[in-house]
């Protein structure tokens, strides 16, 4: 059952990071900086985190390094000496055929995560039925938090009537929409809506290439004969492991807009400011390959990484991505937090 202070700020909105997984050259996890990179969110105002997801690295679950345990861990022992309110929202990754993700579940609820984020990658052999079944057995075990990942990332395209039935399960309280597409985001807001529990689901964006317009938009559906409005509450991405600081601010300009029905030229261009540095972070022009890459490469610039390496060699840098990187960094000095970070990062550092 989740929490009820956990519940309301779900569904008043809250900002949440994809947490980062900080790792040597050598491929052993970096347990400082994994720290350090926690108490940056907490202290930047952030209103939950999600780890082990997929900007912490799909595979941290792999025998060869098996760190999925250990980072889920770190992230709750650095929670719990911060003092965090009730309300801050702890988000598990949940993955894999039915056996692993039961098991992730069991795990990450033992050690205190509120919520499990169940993707749907990697499993293109599944049936919808199949995948809402496994749902259903995660959902007996956590309260769970659905994930659409976009197909070039390894998600797949689901079905409005998965949709539909995926938001009645009883114990799904909320889903993150990845798609990357805006023909699908609407498609399963419009299923929500349908679905008898649009109450129940709290919505939030992960769409990483829209992320202002999907906070600013009332979609309105006619559902069983009544208009139905539903609003994303807030945002799980991975955009917001970096620049955190002032991506918080903006997230709070952003729901005070929206809750007095008012949006200014300058909030849209805002929009579009985010949005091409996002393309250069996550490496859009060459399909998401550099996308964690990118995100480490931004944090180590700024010492909360030591480097950008990722557990596989082939994640790295696309060809012209740093400099697209030093372009944005240039080009948008009003969405970075570098002077936050640099007042802050011995204390971060620190035992």
């Amino acid at each position: 059952m989740l929490k009820s202070q956990v519940k309301k700020s779900l569904h008043e909105g809250a900002f949440i990071p994809a947490h980062p997984l900080a790792i040597t050259k050598d491929k052993e996890l970096d347990e400082m900086s994994q720290r350090a990179l926690t108490r940056y969110y907490i202290d930047s105002g952030v209103g939950g985190l999600a780890v082990g997801v997929h900007t912490t690295q799909f595979e941290i679950r792999e025998p060869r390094f098996n760190l999925y345990q250990r980072v889920l861990k770190l992230a709750v022992e650095e929670i719990k000496k911060a003092h965090v309110p009730d309300s801050f929202i702890k988000i598990a990754g949940i993955c894999g055929p039915v056996e692993q993700a039961v098991e992730e579940a069991e795990f990450s609820k033992g050690i205190g995560y509120d919520l499990g984020l169940l993707s749907m990658g990697g499993l293109q052999g599944y049936s919808e039925d199949q995948l809402l079944e496994r749902t259903k057995k995660v959902a007996e075990i956590i309260p769970v938090f659905g994930f659409y990942l976009q197909p070039a990332v390894g998600g797949r395209v689901l079905s409005y009537q998965f949709w539909e039935r995926f938001a009645g399960i009883p114990n799904v309280h909320a889903i993150k929409l990845a798609p990357f597409d805006r023909y699908l985001t609407n498609e399963v807001v419009r299923a929500v809506c349908h679905s008898g529990r649009s109450d129940d689901i709290a919505l939030y964006t992960g769409n990483d290439d829209n992320i202002v317009h999907d906070l600013l938009t009332t979609f309105k559906f006619n559902a069983a004969g009544t208009v139905q409005e539903k609003r994303i509450a807030g945002g799980l991405l991975g955009h917001w492991s970096v620049w955190t600081k002032r991506a918080v601010e903006l997230f709070n300009e952003i729901k005070q807009v929206r809750d007095h029905d008012c949006i200014s030229e300058s909030m849209l261009t805002l929009a579009q400011e985010i949005t091409d540095a996002n393309g250069a972070f996550f490496d859009a022009r060459n399909q998401f390959k550099g996308s964690i890459a990118g995100i480490n490469q931004v944090l180590a610039s700024q010492g909360l990484m030591k480097g950008r390496w990722c557990l596989l060699d082939q994640e790295e840098l696309s060809p012209g991505q740093l400099d697209e990187i030093n372009r944005v960094y240039a080009a948008y000095p009003h969405l970075h937090d570098d002077a936050f970070v640099e007042e802050n990062l011995a204390r971060w550092l620190g035992n």
